[in-house]
């Protein structure tokens, strides 16, 4: 049985009657189907495509018409969940109305039905003008992978009494500007859990603890097919990559040896006609 397009009232009020929120990112058309059939409320498209897709380092290589292709692609495999675009390194942070612009061909090109963006309060404004323009948007704070440079890798943030507050801080502006979500990520579960308290929309925890309303990992992660990078916070609920070795090597192993294609693998000709065809072959 289908189930109902998932929207932003629905999440918010998972928020309100204490229902976790799940999300997961995907990438691909075919991931999207496995995903959204899995009843996960909101699907990211993240810039993280880059590096678990492309064979980026990171995130800021990834460009607007990468983000945008891919996005298509999972629209094109959704029809449940909540869709969220990220939106890439340089394409909302030099200029308001360009952000505005770049915000908007998430939605009029890709299909999506929101767009993501990191940082906090320096970027209120920017998000205010996305959010005028009628374009909703989730925030995300703490550990930022575009900026991941300018904060000396990929650390948690929040440590200190001083970088909570501000954490916080960061989390009440977003709010105050129309994010109607924000993506905590890298953050110790006691700060998550106060700044889930103090807001009055949803927040969605990677590394964040149980005290965020929702929970996201990255698709590759949970799954087992990505080990270039493997952050403390991720549950491989699955080990499809040692899967896949295995399949291939079997195929390999089974080629080589002529076990495959078997019989059964293979298309039959009648026997009138193989033989007419055998014989037209031998009289030539």
């Amino acid at each position: 049985m289908s189930r109902k397009k998932v929207t932003i009232l629905d999440i918010q009020k998972r928020k309100k009657n204490n229902i976790p929120i799940t999300m997961l990112t995907a990438y691909d058309y075919t991931a999207a189907l496995q995903v959204d059939q899995a009843d996960i409320d909101i699907i990211l498209v993240g810039d993280s495509l880059g590096m678990v897709m492309l064979g980026y380092p990171g995130t800021t290589q990834v460009t607007m018409a990468e983000m945008l292709h891919h996005c298509q692609a999972v629209a094109r495999g959704t029809s449940a969940a909540f869709l969220v675009g990220d939106m890439p390194f340089m394409s909302y942070q030099a200029d308001v109305a360009e952000a505005v612009r770049n915000a908007g061909r998430f939605l009029k090109e890709a299909d999506m039905d929101c767009v993501k963006v990191e940082g906090g309060q320096e970027i209120a404004n920017t998000v205010q003008a996305i959010v005028k323009a009628g374009i909703p948007v989730m925030g995300h704070i703490g550990l930022t992978p575009q900026t991941v440079s300018q904060l000396g890798g990929y650390r948690i943030q929040g440590k200190t009494a001083a970088s909570a507050q501000s954490l916080l801080e960061d989390a009440l502006a977003l709010q105050e500007a129309g994010c109607f979500s924000i993506v905590l990520e890298a953050v110790p579960a006691p700060v998550a859990t106060v700044i889930s308290e103090r807001l009055t929309i949803p927040t969605i925890g990677i590394g964040a603890g149980a005290g965020c309303d929702g929970q996201v990992l990255v698709y590759h992660d949970m799954l087992g097919l990505y080990d270039n990078l493997k952050p403390r916070f991720v549950k491989e609920y699955g080990k499809i990559g040692e899967a896949v070795i295995t399949a291939v090597q079997t195929y390999t192993e089974e080629v080589r040896s002529r076990h495959f294609p078997a019989e059964e693998h293979t298309y039959p000709m009648k026997e009138a006609e193989e033989a007419a065809f055998l014989a037209a072959v031998a009289g030539r």
